[in-house]
């Protein structure tokens, strides 16, 4: 088994890992939630080479320096605003996941701190979100024999609580 989990609840812009993941907006400029966090611990330097990248199609990824964060790099992700489940909203998300997990292998970092992506303004039920991260996660680990630890920071009590409860479920 050469992916682990680790449950966390805090701010992931203080972690000291490889990689943090942004649930970033298409333009990639700052938004609220975790993005605007990101972008302003990261600095101005950021957003500049934000700019340079011209946005992120939903359920795509794309990656950055991480500037005056403890991370090395951010992987900026654009997870999908819930709508009611019928417009892709589902298999979007399970991209994210599986983009961000995949930049993750290609550029060998050993460790990976997701948010909770979709699940606060853009409206996504966190049940639903927990069980497709924990999911995708588990494929991932199936499918790959890497050293990764993936860390799920959760903002929120009830994120949090979320993942303790699913997470034995899942098998790596």
């Amino acid at each position: 088994m050469a992916v682990s989990i680790q449950l966390l609840q805090g701010d992931i812009t203080k972690l000291k890992v490889d990689v943090i993941v942004n649930a970033a907006n298409n333009s990639l400029l700052g938004g609220g939630g975790v993005d605007g966090a990101i972008h302003r611990a990261a600095g101005p330097e950021l957003l500049k080479e934000c700019k340079t990248l011209n946005g992120c199609e939903t359920g795509k990824a794309k990656i950055t320096k991480a500037y005056k964060l403890p991370s090395k790099h951010i992987i900026h992700t654009v997870g999908p605003i819930w709508t009611g489940g019928q417009s892709g909203e589902i298999e979007l998300l399970r991209n994210c996941y599986h983009e961000c997990l995949n930049l993750a292998k290609v550029m060998e970092f050993k460790t990976i701190a997701f948010p909770n992506i979709s699940t606060g303004v853009y409206g996504f039920p966190k049940s639903q979100a927990a069980e497709i991260a924990l999911n995708e996660v588990s494929i991932f680990s199936n499918l790959n024999d890497i050293p990764l630890i993936i860390y799920f920071v959760c903002f929120d009590i009830v994120n949090y609580e979320l993942y303790r409860q699913k997470l034995p479920s899942f098998r790596l």
